[in-house]
């Protein structure tokens, strides 16, 4: 599955989930917050394609997605993404 297709399919959930990904400029990549109640994923909009769909998993991660169906190739993405980012910050758990 091409970077694109994650980002659309990465979307869609977002949405479906009342998630708002705001894309923006600025100095940093990106992550998921809480503003006055909203959920929402910024994402640096200057970012090349597997960024922001790494971005965009770890985001989705960090919402919780236990209970939510996601197509296979969805959900091994964004679990790859995140053990990616556990190696890369020396957390084993």
């Amino acid at each position: 599955m091409k970077h694109e297709d994650i980002i659309t399919e990465l979307e869609q959930l977002a949405e479906q989930m009342g998630v708002v990904i705001r894309y923006e400029k600025g100095d940093f990549d990106g992550g998921y917050c809480i503003l006055k109640e909203a959920r929402i994923l910024v994402v640096n909009k200057k970012l090349a394609p597997p960024k922001k769909a790494s971005v965009l998993a770890l985001g989705m991660n960090a919402i919780g997605l236990e209970n939510v169906y996601l197509k296979p190739a969805i959900r091994e993405f964004i679990d790859d993404e995140t053990a990616r980012m556990r190696l890369k910050s020396g957390v084993l758990g």
